[in-house]
């Protein structure tokens, strides 16, 4: 048995009730714009909420620094009357010294015045005084007129022992003598006492150092070296010394009275001469002669050559 369908009617007058669908379209907005009033009302009120504890917090910040703003405005006024109570103090004060510097200064210009007054009276008392001793002078002048004329035989007096005194320093170097050294090197003059020594170094072609040395484990300085005494031998009239030199150690054994004993130091191409003049038991004295253009040096700082 076949059914047959009834085609629907498309006027929509059919047996059963059907919406339009603008109606379907117009519900659907209302319930959007009520659902979106809603949102807004709610968020409306939790933004009047939110807003409403701003302003109390920014409420009770105002009341605070309000409460900063009254404590700071006393504290200054506070400030403002002991600063005032100050200046006060300190004008009093300024004027008090001012009138006592002002007293002191009067009283010092008076006493200054006072004082120039006999200063004035002194200088005029000083002026007879010294217009005496011009005069005094005069005459002192007079008699010193006389004594330089007395003067004048006295310095042709000096002149002449100055001119024996020269002579006889030139006498004393031409007795002096010059040696070959134990080195081969001729010496320089050599000086046998004290008095030759002194000609030779008012001669001034060489520096010279007088020693006394004794016999001992200590070397003792001499001018840029130094010298120990090992032993003598009196009755031979010789000597044997240790020169400490350059870091180096140079032994001159069995050497004799007045035999130039000669070492070369760095920086001199003249050898240094050590003379003894005198001997005893354990004794040696004597000097030592160094080049004018030796550079200064310590006992130390390189070699030495016999």
């Amino acid at each position: 048995m076949s059914e047959r369908t009834s085609p629907r009617r498309l006027d929509g007058r059919s047996g059963e009730s059907s919406v339009p669908p603008v109606a379907i379209v117009l519900l659907a907005l209302i319930a959007v714009l009520v659902g979106s009033t809603l949102y807004l009302y709610l968020e409306l009120r939790s933004t009047k909420e939110e807003m409403a504890n701003r302003f109390q917090t920014y409420d009770e910040q105002f009341a605070q620094i309000e409460g900063s703003v009254n404590r700071t405005t006393r504290t200054i006024e506070t400030q403002t009357t002991e600063v005032k109570a100050l200046v006060a103090d300190a004008e009093k004060t300024i004027e008090q010294k001012a009138q006592n510097v002002e007293s002191r200064v009067l009283g010092r210009t008076n006493t200054l015045a006072k004082e120039l007054e006999q200063t004035k009276e002194q200088q005029q008392a000083a002026i007879q005084d010294v217009s005496g001793k011009i005069t005094s002078l005069s005459d002192v002048a007079s008699e010193t007129s006389q004594r330089v004329g007395s003067l004048s035989g006295s310095v042709d007096t000096v002149k002449e022992d100055l001119t024996a005194t020269k002579a006889e320093l030139q006498q004393t170097i031409d007795d002096l003598k010059t040696v070959r050294g134990d080195l081969g090197v001729q010496s320089g003059l050599i000086a046998t006492n004290g008095d030759e020594l002194a000609a030779l170094k008012r001669l001034g072609e060489r520096n010279y150092y007088e020693f006394d040395i004794r016999k001992s484990r200590e070397s003792q300085r001499v001018g840029k070296i130094q010298i120990r005494l090992r032993s003598t031998t009196e009755k031979k009239g010789r000597f044997t010394i240790d020169v400490l030199a350059d870091d180096k150690t140079i032994q001159k054994k069995n050497k004799t009275l007045l035999e130039p004993v000669q070492f070369y130091v760095i920086g001199s191409k003249i050898p240094y001469e050590i003379v003894v003049n005198k001997l005893e038991k354990n004794r040696i004295v004597g000097y030592l002669a160094t080049p004018l253009d030796s550079a200064p040096r310590g006992a130390g700082g390189g070699a030495a050559s016999e």
